[in-house]
């Protein structure tokens, strides 16, 4: 293939989860009514935290903001592929490509520490409950997740400009539904260290020390509860971690599960259809999670309805 750098490269291919014409259907149908479930699930628990004034607490405020995050989150991927098999092309511009990168890091980043924050907030909650409020101020709050955003900025950044470096053949074909940033190394026609490098590195900070913070978080709350004389608050404790818990294993056990099988099988559609797991899977199951294990939120849906 001709060689040529990145003012030269205009589109890429993406070969999606299948070539074969008459999966293309099913696939459309499916991945749209996903992506509707999804948008719609989060966007009413969003309304409903919004609208009611008891849900004005840190934890829903977290919530809320989760909710907005997978929104972006699944969007900056599944529209793009939706377009593609209903005009049965593969095409995507090369700016295109860089954008998908840089918001896939942005939001996932974001989905990181969202989760490790709400793991804080649920540690001040139960193991210092008479401090949580003068804590857990809204300043706090609203810092928390600016500083988030602070920081995936500009780690999203850095990757785009060492992927901006980068020189592509042309025809360049991605196994992949999306632009990921890894695949997207993979495919490069020049020296990819210094970016493997920067991802590798990337990757250990952003998922080690949010990791360790909830579980440090965890382990103090477990401790907590089992100085807990009273039953009834260690079963309204334990429900309440509960649905943090159960968002913290889906997207770091789909996230793990991506990576260990993309290390085992070197097959490109293997890694493509378990990435849509924590891409697609996870956004979607976010708000059912927060809804049905949370009488709170289930009963401003139920006002919100009315």
């Amino acid at each position: 293939m001709e060689a040529g750098n990145h003012t030269e490269v205009s589109e890429f291919l993406l070969l999606g989860l299948s070539e074969d014409p008459e999966l293309q259907p099913l696939l459309f149908g499916v991945f749209l009514s996903m992506y509707l479930v999804t948008v719609l699930g989060n966007l009413l628990i969003i309304l409903a935290i919004s609208s009611d004034s008891h849900l004005h607490i840190p934890m829903y405020f977290f919530i809320s903001n989760l909710s907005f995050i997978d929104i972006c989150f699944i969007s900056t991927t599944i529209p793009k592929m939706l377009v593609n098999i209903q005009a049965q092309n593969k095409d995507i511009s090369y700016i295109g490509c860089l954008t998908q990168v840089y918001f896939f890091i942005i939001f996932s980043g974001m989905d990181n520490f969202l989760l490790t924050v709400m793991a804080y907030d649920q540690f001040v909650a139960i193991c210092h409950p008479l401090h949580y409020m003068i804590i857990m101020n809204p300043r706090l709050c609203g810092l928390l997740v600016l500083m988030s955003w602070f920081i995936m900025f500009w780690v999203s950044l850095l990757h785009i400009l060492l992927l901006w470096q980068l020189t592509f053949c042309l025809g360049t074909e991605i196994p992949h539904f999306f632009c990921e940033l890894p695949q997207v190394l993979k495919v490069a026609c020049s020296d990819t260290l210094i970016n493997n490098i920067s991802l590798y590195v990337a990757t250990a900070l952003l998922v080690v020390f949010p990791l360790t913070g909830i579980f440090f978080s965890y382990s103090q709350i477990v401790s907590s509860l089992m100085r807990m004389a009273s039953a009834g608050g260690k079963y309204k404790a334990f429900s309440t971690c509960g649905s943090h818990l159960s968002a913290v294993f889906l997207f770091y056990g789909t996230g793990l599960g991506v990576y260990l099988g993309s290390t085992v099988t070197h097959s490109p559609q293997r890694s493509s259809i378990a990435s849509v797991m924590y891409t697609v899977v996870t956004p979607m199951l976010n708000p059912f999670i927060y809804s049905l294990r949370n009488k709170d939120v289930k009963g401003a849906l139920g006002r919100l309805f009315k």
